[in-house]
């Protein structure tokens, strides 16, 4: 699939400050789209957004191999080395920062947010610090990409504090993780699939912090990526403009070859399916990007074997395209379609199968590894605790309809035992009568 890249930044200094501590990148022929919004006195947040794009972007350029194997063989492996060559670099930049500040007195202290894409083909991955942030539209809605690294988004996330209560709260703007303030940071990274017809926009939280809960999906539809960044910037500095105001779109255009249609229908029924999965469907849109970033694909041709019964299994299926017949000890069960799932007790253990699953028609699915899946819940507390909490849910509706099922069966097998031997009394008394 042949993708086109459209892309526009611009930065305004806003209504209330004299000097312009963003700093961003548009690096077209690379596909680097950078945001970093600077902090720290006498210009100190100017020379550290500047000096982090700097020395991330290079750090880039010189170990490219790892984008470059991402753009012409997407696999997961792939994938996790460009997510490792992109949060390397932010660190790089996070040390050098850090260093120049430890060098001069007035930058003492100096830091900066960070908030990034970079374009490997029909893939892209988002680095983030701090609480710039990266929002996706896509098929007429708009998904935040990032969490706000910020006292207020934790204490939320907590439950410690209401959206009414963080509003006034006198904490807004206290950063609890930025490039520059120490020689590391912990980097949130994010490997995504372009479509055509995506739209992404960074910005610092100049732009952002005007914006409500409702109105990226009604403002990044409403103008082309080249004509959004202006637009947006016009609406902060018309709601006060009292911090610089950054913005970068990066639209995705292809042709709509029947290629390319196919790739975009998959896409949207891998996000689909997940979000219809009990274990997948209170995780946020960035999560559940997180976790299709560990998924892999597969064909089976019809009548092959997907799952067999009594072998162990440690994998999720997904049902993308296609039939599959459940067979128990050799007699067909029952049969699932697109849309639906099997094997999910395998992401606990590896437990033998009790069913064999076997391709009805050429089936294409979505396959989610038990070992990938832990890797990411290790990475991603928060993310743990939702998936584990979601695992004790599924597993006690499972045996709330077991136990129901089974207390039916047993009224079912005492009214019979009842009927029989009401049946023997009757035999019993017949037989005395003939006597």
């Amino acid at each position: 699939m042949a993708l086109q890249i459209i892309s526009c930044g611009l930065s305004d200094v806003g209504r209330k400050r004299t000097g312009n501590e963003d700093s961003f990148l548009v690096d077209p022929e690379n596909g680097f789209y950078i945001v970093a919004d600077g902090m720290g006195g006498h210009n100190a947040g100017e020379v550290a957004s500047a000096k982090a794009i700097e020395v991330a972007s290079a750090y880039i350029r010189e170990h490219k191999s790892a984008l470059d194997d991402l753009k012409t063989n997407p696999t997961p492996a792939n994938g996790e080395a460009a997510q490792k060559l992109i949060e390397t670099a932010i660190q790089t930049a996070s040390q050098t920062v850090y260093e120049m500040s430890q060098e001069d007195i007035a930058k003492r202290g100096m830091g900066t947010t960070f908030v990034s894409i970079f374009v490997a083909g029909s893939k892209a991955i988002l680095g983030h610090v701090g609480d710039s942030r990266a929002y996706l539209f896509r098929q007429g809605e708009a998904h935040c990409l990032t969490e706000d690294h910020t006292l207020i988004a934790a204490q939320l996330k907590a439950g410690t504090i209401t959206k009414e209560e963080a509003a006034k709260s006198p904490y807004k703007n206290v950063i609890t993780r930025a490039v520059g303030i120490h020689p590391s940071v912990q980097v949130d990274t994010l490997l995504i699939d372009l479509l055509p017809g995506d739209l992404f926009m960074l910005c610092s939280d100049g732009l952002h912090g005007y914006l409500r809960d409702e109105e990226p999906t009604l403002l990044l539809g409403a103008a082309p990526a080249k004509e959004l960044p202006q637009k947006l910037i016009d609406l902060a500095n018309a709601r006060g403009g009292k911090d610089n105001i950054t913005c970068v779109c990066v639209g995705v255009e292809g042709t709509t070859n029947a290629s390319s249609k196919e790739i975009a229908t998959e896409a949207a029924a891998k996000m689909e399916a997940l979000r219809k999965i009990s274990l997948f469907r209170h995780l946020s849109y960035k999560e559940q990007s997180t976790v299709l970033s560990i998924a892999s694909t597969r064909t089976y041709p019809a009548g092959r074997e997907i799952v067999i019964e009594g072998q162990q299994g440690n994998e999720l299926f997904v049902i993308l395209r296609g039939r599959i017949t459940i067979e128990k000890d050799g007699v067909a069960v029952t049969e699932l379609r697109a849309g639906h799932h099997f094997g999910e007790m395998g992401l606990i253990d590896s437990a033998p199968r009790s069913a064999t699953i076997r391709a009805k028609d050429p089936t294409r699915v979505m396959i989610i590894d038990r070992s990938d899946l832990m890797a990411l819940m290790r990475k991603d507390p928060v993310l743990a605790v939702k998936l584990l909490w979601s695992f004790v849910q599924v597993i006690s509706d499972r045996l709330r309809v077991t136990t129901h099922e089974l207390t039916t069966t047993r009224q079912a097998l005492a009214m019979l035992q009842e009927d029989a031997d009401d049946d023997d009394e009757n035999e019993e008394e017949t037989t005395d009568e003939l006597s």
